[in-house]
């Protein structure tokens, strides 16, 4: 019995600094685009310099579940929860380097005038974050059925991502001296695109804790 609520105790410990670390690459993510609109470069300087710490997270979850499955040698069920978190650690790793990226193109735009409203990035975030919550709260109540729905979701990021860098193109020949700030904006939607990715990745781990069998959800 010891044993057991000991396991459980560095498990709660595992989940807790994952789900720390979600919460600081949340608020990279929304700053990052907040960086973007307004073109605050020191906002974006910001976040750039504060990716260690998620980085800093990642390690020491890793550290943890290492130790975890060292010491008390965890089977079945209690193996997929560690390998889960371990995994999804990873996917919210990768969405605070997409943050991160958000702010260099800030940085490369820097202070040109935009030759368009910041406008339909937010939206397709906004998308991506509710996704993220969501999967997080599947992962957490153990919810298979949300994470499918969570994933279902993605579509609608890729569709607004293609409409997006469809009308970034056709900037080009109206604005042949701005190429440099329609492949950045272009890159941003492409790395919010990604964020949706990670997030579906999120999902399936979130069904292979739960079933323990992998889905393909990105396709």
């Amino acid at each position: 019995m010891a044993i057991r609520r000991n396991f459980d105790n560095n498990l709660k410990e595992l989940k807790d600094k994952l789900f720390d670390m979600a919460d600081l690459a949340k608020v990279s993510l929304k700053e990052s685009v907040v960086a973007l609109k307004t073109q605050d470069i020191e906002k974006a300087e910001e976040i750039i310099k504060k990716d260690h710490i998620i980085n800093q997270y990642d390690n020491e979850i890793n550290n943890l579940a290492i130790i975890l499955i060292a010491k008390e040698s965890p089977v079945a069920t209690d193996l997929r929860k560690i390998i889960s978190a371990l995994r999804i650690c990873s996917e919210i790793e990768r969405i605070g380097d997409m943050a991160t990226n958000i702010a260099k193109s800030t940085l490369h735009i820097g202070n040109q005038k935009l030759i368009k409203p910041i406008e339909e990035i937010p939206r397709m975030l906004s998308i991506a974050e509710e996704m993220l919550e969501e999967a997080l709260t599947a992962f957490y109540s153990e919810d298979a059925s949300l994470a499918k729905k969570v994933a279902d979701r993605d579509d609608e990021v890729d569709e607004l991502y293609g409409k997006l860098v469809k009308e970034l193109m056709t900037y080009i020949p109206n604005y042949p001296n701005e190429i440099s700030q329609i492949t950045q904006l272009a890159f941003t939607c492409r790395y919010i695109e990604r964020v949706a990715d990670h997030v579906t990745n999120i999902c399936e781990n979130v069904i292979f804790l739960v079933t323990g069998e992998r889905f393909d959800l990105n396709n």
